[in-house]
């Protein structure tokens, strides 16, 4: 294969008919030959593709015909060429299940009362001149944190993304309501929902990075506030933004740094676990120790 190439992407736009959007969905990446996952819902399109970069840029071009998605921002980055198994185009009733579709209001200019965008360059400047005050909120699962991350950022206590109603009604997060809050995620789109979300629940400065870590991290590299690798929910697993990408992480078993996620082989459980190189060997089945059952979302794409 040519080029392989990733993109993520999302667009926010009241979609009338999510239905046949996705059978032009379908049949486009079928023609193309394209993998990966879509998912519409009424609030509009989320996706990541993989595949030579000429049949992507056909994709896209394609795609911004639609007159919702002509905006629509893609992240690119550096594929394997078997980055996912199939092709999957799905109709949801949320782009990201928060469990809170009937909350969400979105217009053709995107999410209404969400946080403020911020490019790369305005998160340093904000953080220039509020300095300590700022605080960095994952907006991603906690497990996916143990890799990566903004230096000293809020990891709230999330499995999955439908734990971020309970956290922020739990009230152990209130105490940041009158702080600059800059959310942040893989490609943009869980912080769109979640700052709004926030806002609902009396947060009174709230931003966002746009285009997510993969933006950010393709800008500064190694060379800013992120540390760490991104775990990628497709066969990559995890990005690094440069050669000096620091490890972060800790093999579950023996504590020596890692940044591999391994899929637990026991049946029903099938959680992600962190192992070193040696760890992994010793473990041909890649058996963690939980007894509780962790799922891990493989349609979350951003």
């Amino acid at each position: 294969m040519r080029e392989p190439k990733v993109i993520l992407f999302y667009s926010f736009t009241p979609i009338a008919d999510p239905e046949a959007i996705r059978l032009r969905q379908k049949s486009l990446c079928e023609s193309l030959g394209l993998k990966g996952r879509i998912l519409i819902s009424p609030h509009g399109i989320n996706g990541t593709l993989g595949g030579e970069i000429t049949k992507l840029k056909k994709y896209t071009r394609a795609t911004k015909e639609f007159a919702g998605f002509k905006k629509i921002d893609f992240k690119w980055s550096d594929g394997t060429g078997n980055d996912f198994p199939r092709l999957m185009v799905k109709v949801k009733p949320e782009l990201v299940t928060f469990r809170t579709p009937y909350e969400l209001e979105v217009n053709a200019r995107g999410v209404v009362n969400g946080g403020k965008h911020l490019k790369p360059k305005q998160v340093h400047k904000l953080v220039e001149e509020r300095g300590e005050e700022v605080v960095f909120f994952d907006g991603r699962n906690s497990w996916e944190a143990k890799i990566g991350k903004f230096k000293n950022a809020i990891v709230p206590d999330t499995t999955t993304t439908r734990d971020f109603v309970a956290e922020l009604e739990s009230g152990k997060h209130d105490h940041l309501k009158d702080k600059p809050i800059i959310t942040y995620c893989t490609g943009g789109i869980r912080c769109e929902i979640l700052s709004s979300l926030m806002i609902k629940h009396g947060f009174q400065e709230v931003y966002q990075i746009d285009g997510g870590i993969v933006r950010y991290g393709m800008e500064y590299k190694s060379d800013g506030l992120w540390e760490g690798s991104l775990f990628m929910f497709d066969g990559r697993m995890t990005l690094d933004f440069s050669e000096d990408t620091k490890v972060i992480g800790q093999c579950e078993v023996c504590s020596a740094p890692t940044k591999n996620f391994y899929n637990c082989a026991r049946d029903l459980c099938h959680r992600l676990i962190l192992l070193c190189d040696d760890c992994a060997k010793l473990d041909p089945n890649k058996s963690c120790t939980h007894t509780a059952l962790e799922a891990n979302s493989s349609e979350l794409v951003g």
